[in-house]
């Protein structure tokens, strides 16, 4: 390890050489290959903002260089000077969110508390006369009647054609044949969205919307170990079409929550680690997934990369199904190993293997195994809105990465809603190879303006790109298939022009479709009062799940065919 000096700015860097094994078809391919781990790491908090200004006005790298962590000072520099404007927005987007961190916590927990006091007292004079009777009722988190503020912004909970779906599946298992794309694309689609929109409320309210208005079997609901932010702070849960002989698992990994700071900051960050042979990988959607820590970054080439041999026996397996069948042997096994192995097995900063078995990836992927062992027929989806739909992708990429070829024979699809971009283009690259053929595994869907799926910024040179089939809808829900949404980044005053006049039809829209198209589609007053927020905010306010639930009950063209079973 080596200190430099660059503009003023004192700084580490360590480039840390790994072997990285990748089993192949061929004698050559099997053998390890040296190869340095490179990451970049923005640091808003590492500079001030006599910092910020000079890299801002001036364009001065050795300022931009003190916000900044890498492997290598060559990274730094490069980094900073090519894409300068991008890591402004970062850093400038994170220091507000984190100047505003607590009092969003508390705006949260005051407008959750006051949404779920009206909704349960059967709105303001209901509460009034509730009030005069004594009778008020008072929320309780963490019940059956507790709703995210998600869910207030659109109280949809039953499917599109829910029997329809069901016995699609069914019919489709059977006979072998593609899901028709008429009725069983749309229904499915609306499955993923639903369960998208469901995975924001907490376990009970899940558990009762699954198995009493979907009629299907519910699986279990996990809250899973980020060690970057020593919290509980991932969820997921799983479900299955019916509890025996199942056709269909599906896993909805928890979107960004309206008032969480690290969701928000999350989302709005530039930080990557490469991945030999992959790519680069956004770090935060990786701390998330619970597949290491940037205070450590060796955690990272551990948990992904596969090195340590005790490390890959114990949570690894053979990617076979049956590898991770016989836990309680492994438990046991890792149980007699010394606490300085299980360390070693993680890296330098002890990551406890109690802890790693609690994160999203090893907790969703032991479950996922045993689920397609006791159910022989049935394959699996993975579905997310906003932060979850990057969970969704992220998460068969690393399994592809650790080989688990035998789970990846079972995938049915991949539907992202509102999803922002995960990596650059070699992982692009790398995963169009397994979910593009023999028929498109993976569906994006994109809604208007919103901002999320613009994140991180892309411009040509920049590292941050999605792959994978895009269904993008406009404001009149007209459905295309491209390559990429338009105005991807959202630059230029045309573009602000057209997303604020269509933010103005959006909050005109919302008063009168539940006229045009149905009750159903009738707004709450909360969703309305975010289309005005939206005035100012139009990328925010797209963003809402309502629209994407809009685009697939009313998209006009249906261009998609649907993977087969």
């Amino acid at each position: 390890m080596s200190t430099k000096k660059i503009g003023g700015t004192v700084f580490m860097a360590a480039a840390t050489s790994t072997a990285t094994k990748f089993e192949n078809n061929t004698d050559d391919q099997e053998k390890s290959e040296e190869s340095i781990t490179n990451y970049l790491i923005v640091r808003p908090e590492k500079g001030g903002m006599l910092d910020l200004l000079r890299y801002l006005a001036w364009a001065d790298i050795g300022s931009g260089v003190r916000f900044l962590e890498s492997s290598e000072e060559g990274i730094m520099g490069e980094e900073a000077a090519d894409h300068r404007w991008i890591i402004l927005v970062s850093i400038i987007a994170r220091k507000i969110i984190s100047l505003f961190g607590k009092p969003l916590e508390y705006t949260g927990f005051v407008v959750d508390f006051f949404l779920n006091l009206l909704f349960q007292n059967g709105g303001i004079m209901g509460l009034f006369l509730n009030f005069l009777q004594g009778k008020v009722v008072t929320p309780q988190r963490d019940t059956e009647t507790f709703i995210s503020s998600i869910g207030h912004l659109d109280g949809r909970i039953d499917l599109y054609r829910a029997e329809n779906l069901l016995e699609q599946i069914d019919h489709s298992v059977s006979a072998e044949k593609t899901i028709t794309e008429e009725i069983g694309n749309r229904a499915h689609m609306d499955l993923c969205i639903m369960a998208s929109k469901l995975a924001y409320e907490n376990a009970k309210v899940v558990r009762s919307i699954v198995v009493h208005h979907w009629k299907m079997h519910f699986v279990d609901f996990y809250n899973c170990w980020n060690d970057f932010q020593k919290e509980f702070s991932t969820q997921v849960f799983i479900l299955c079409d019916k509890p025996k002989d199942a056709n269909l698992i599906l896993i909805s990994f928890r979107g960004t929550e309206p008032f969480d700071s690290y969701d928000w900051d999350t989302d709005f960050d530039y930080s990557w680690y490469e991945i030999p042979k992959l790519g680069k990988v956004h770090m935060g959607f990786l701390e998330a997934l619970g597949l290491g820590n940037r205070d450590d970054t060796t955690t990272f080439q551990y948990l992904l990369q596969m090195k340590n041999t005790n490390f890959n026996h114990d949570y690894e397996g053979s990617g076979s199904l049956l590898s991770n069948t016989d836990s309680d042997m492994e438990q046991n096994e890792l149980d007699r190993s010394s606490d300085s192995d299980r360390a070693t097995a993680v890296g330098h900063k002890k990551f406890p293997p109690e802890m790693v078995k609690k994160t999203a990836y090893y907790t969703v992927r032991k479950k996922l195994k045993s689920l397609l062992v006791e159910h022989k027929n049935a394959k699996f989806i993975v579905t997310g809105h906003s932060l979850g739909g990057a969970l969704a992708i992220l998460f068969p990429s690393v399994l592809v990465l650790h080989q688990q070829m035998d789970v990846m024979k079972r995938l049915l699809g991949v539907y992202t809603f509102g999803q922002p971009r995960i990596g650059n283009r070699q992982l692009a690259k790398f995963m169009e190879a397994h979910l593009e053929y023999p028929v498109p595994k993976y569906f994006r869907v994109v809604y208007s303006y919103d901002l999320v799926p613009r994140l991180p910024y892309d411009d040509k040179t920049f590292l941050y790109k999605h792959f994978g089939v895009c269904l993008y809808y406009n404001s009149l829900y007209i459905e295309q298939k491209v390559d990429e949404e338009p105005d991807p980044n959202l630059y230029g005053l045309r573009n602000v022009i057209s997303a604020h006049l269509n933010a103005i039809w959006e909050l005109i829209r919302s008063f009168i479709i539940g006229y045009t198209h149905g009750r159903e589609y009738k707004e709450s007053w909360f969703m309305v009062l975010v289309r005005i927020m939206g005035l100012a905010l139009p990328g925010i306010a797209a963003h809402c799940p309502t629209d994407y639930v809009n685009s697939v009950r009313l998209g006009k063209e249906r261009v998609v065919q649907m993977s087969s079973f």
